[in-house]
């Protein structure tokens, strides 16, 4: 390749993996695989080898994983947690071997298996948890200690522990968790997490600890960042002391005298990967002592004293037998590919997920076709190519009607899913219901998966109108309902009567219609009347209201059923009307742009600020905006705001504006 096109091809390189970077550490949601990000920045590394003096200090290959996000407090690292070297084949692991050796080490290996989580260090003082923090970039982090403490596997104290400990870990969630994680959300038809890393890493930065303590995480810790008062020789050695502590460590770690027992290792590892109960991408070799570190040193990026194996993607043959399409809460069919059992990853699969009818014409699926079956993340089984049709077979076509009511079903303009507008569609009845009594919506404690579902299948509820008029005789009919979780169910129902306009609308689960166009909703229109009475125009004046959202809301109103509904809603006592605080005006008819990271106030915080005092919070910087909000590392909007010559304020001039 000539230098020119190298460059081109490194540019081009460098904003793939950058902006998968950005997905995969700050958002938790990677648009490539594992597999597919490793080829590429395999490509670049040898890219960059081949013509050094096109590297440069920005490149991801020289770089650390994320960055800290403004929801958190930033936390700088004192000891830098680096990332690791991956390999792909026996000979790099044999090359890592030879480097090692030709520093002047005869080495012992630990090998232990590669975790797939979010990196984590525990700072204990005096045998408490004093900061827990992401790794972020490797010397900056982010602050979740809270987050930390209601994981229940991390020890708040610790007995007989020095006065400084810090440990490094990896923060995962099982795969049984991840399962029933991914059962919920797609119930509540919400888009569920592709891996139990992306949960994992969700799951820990949020800002209510109690969602992070029902989402069952886990840690392994396996690393001393630094102690107080004590030292070790060896890797092993450290590992065993934490276990002592009562740390959960590495759960499989041993040490080797040669890299070919540790290679043999590591096969072992990855023949066994599909019966842990975690997920795990691959396995580390580390030089066991200790004093070779300083010996070794590191790159920019990562230890020379360690090194990570990646496994491949195991993928299977199998032959499609059927195509069951369901039905969702908000009518959309899915269909499911049904296909000869295979082994992948340590388990079982016959079943894919197909996800639309555009994906099924790309792939050209046919009934009787032989099929290629892989696991995204190890979990969740996916029909990834067609390696050949069968004989006399034909393309599979979507049904026109529903297969739950029979209804036609219809396909919107500009979405790839068919849906099925029957409200009273008896697939959709569990699912509202689920989505009606969730947290966000009706919060309904008590009324669960397993009991909406007990409900249904008895004929006690039909749709989220019957939920009001259930009774205690009826819920002791339940399997596991007692006398007091009958009772106290029935006042949850009896509590959720006053959970607002907003929360309502939310509930009702119109298409496109989430929690915060519902605020503005009740905010704008104050009760349930007004707004089945608002014309289109009306409804479109509210900021960020485009016109697919508008006639969604429209047509739900104009729905058969839907008066019926709402007036039984209302008669159970329902509050239909908005009972918000009302805004300050001291920012009235002011659009304000937050960006970078303020001293004190989170992102969120600054912009409920903003909307509270009569503002419009928006995320784009044009001449119709009044003020730009800066903190630090402010980037791009900063520079436009000042070639528009918008007003630019700190922190304190915007709380100044507060008072």
């Amino acid at each position: 390749m000539q230098k020119q096109q190298a460059k081109e091809r490194i540019l081009e390189l460098r904003k793939l993996i950058e902006k998968n970077n950005q997905l995969y550490y700050d958002n938790d949601a990677p648009e490539l695989t594992d597999f597919e990000y490793d080829a590429l920045t395999r490509e670049l590394k040898e890219l960059e080898q081949q013509f050094p003096e096109l590297t440069t200090a920005d490149s991801p290959t020289q770089k650390v994983g994320g960055t800290p996000s403004g929801k958190f407090e930033k936390v700088e690292h004192k000891v830098r947690m680096e990332s690791l070297q991956d390999a792909f084949s026996h000979d790099e692991l044999r090359d890592f071997d030879r480097k090692v050796r030709d520093a002047g080490i005869v080495p012992q290996y630990v090998v232990e298996a590669k975790i797939d989580g979010l990196s984590v260090s525990l700072e204990y003082h005096n045998g408490t948890l004093a900061v827990g923090s992401t790794r972020g970039d490797g010397d900056v982090g982010e602050n979740v200690t809270d987050n930390l403490l209601a994981i229940k596997d991390i020890p708040e104290t610790l007995e007989n522990a020095p006065s400084l400990l810090e440990v490094r870990g990896e923060v995962y969630m099982p795969r049984s968790a991840f399962e029933k994680l991914v059962e919920e959300q797609e119930l509540a038809d919400k888009t569920p997490f592709k891996n139990p890393r992306n949960a994992a890493a969700g799951s820990l930065r949020q800002k209510d600890s109690k969602i992070t303590a029902s989402r069952g995480l886990s840690i392994f810790v396996f690393n001393v960042q630094q102690i107080a008062g004590k030292t070790f020789s060896q890797h092993h050695e450290s590992l065993d002391y934490l276990k002592k502590l009562g740390f959960p460590v590495s759960p499989r770690y041993s040490v080797f005298d040669s890299i070919e027992e540790a290679i043999q290792e590591i096969e072992t590892i990855g023949s066994i990967r599909g019966t842990l109960p975690f997920d795990i991408d691959g396995a580390v070799i580390k030089v066991d002592a200790l004093s070779a570190r300083p010996v070794l040193g590191s790159t920019s990026k990562f230890p020379r004293w360690a090194i990570a194996f990646k496994y491949p993607p195991e993928e299977k043959e199998t032959i499609l037998r059927q195509v069951d399409v369901s039905v969702g809460r908000t009518g959309v069919l899915t269909p499911t590919a049904v296909f000869d059992p295979v082994l992948l990853a340590g388990t079982t699969v016959s079943r894919a997920i197909l996800h639309n009818e555009d994906f099924i014409r790309q792939l050209d699926v046919r009934i009787g076709d032989t099929i290629k079956v892989s696991k995204a993340g190890d979990i969740i089984p996916e029909v990834i190519e067609v390696t050949k049709h069968g004989e006399n077979t034909q393309p599979f076509e979507m049904p026109t009607v529903c297969p739950s009511c029979g209804e036609p079903v219809a396909r919107v303009e500009g979405e790839a899913a068919l849906r099925c507008n029957n409200p009273e569609c008896p697939a959709q009845a569990l699912r509202n219901i689920i989505h009606f009594a969730s947290r966000d919506a009706m919060d309904i404690d008590g009324l669960g998966k397993a009991v909406a579902a007990q409900l249904v299948e008895k004929g006690y509820v039909k749709n989220v109108g019957d939920i009001y008029s259930l009774t205690a005789e009826q819920l002791l009919t339940l399997e596991k309902f007692k006398k007091k979780s009958a009772d106290n169910l029935l006042k949850a129902l009896e509590a959720s009567k006053q959970a607002g306009l907003a929360r309502l609308l939310f509930a009702l689960g119109i298409r496109n219609i989430g929690d915060k166009a519902a605020a503005l909703l009740a905010e704008q229109f104050k009760t349930m009347e007004n707004l089945q009475n608002a014309t289109f125009e009306q409804i479109s004046e509210i900021e960020g209201f485009g016109g697919v959202m508008v006639q969604n809301l429209l047509d739900f109103f104009s729905k058969e059923g839907t008066t019926d509904l709402l007036q039984r809603l209302e008669q159970a006592g329902v509050d239909m009307q908005d009972h918000s605080t009302p805004k300050g005006d001291r920012l009235q008819g002011l659009t304000i742009v937050v960006t970078g990271t303020l001293p004190t106030l989170s992102r969120n915080d600054a912009e409920n600020l903003i909307v509270q005092n009569g503002g419009k919070a928006s995320g784009s910087v044009s001449r119709k905006t009044s003020y730009v909000l800066v903190g630090e590392a402010a980037g791009s909007k900063l520079t436009k705001a000042q070639t528009l010559g918008i007003p630019i304020l700190d922190e304190t001039s915007f709380l100044e504006m507060l008072k």
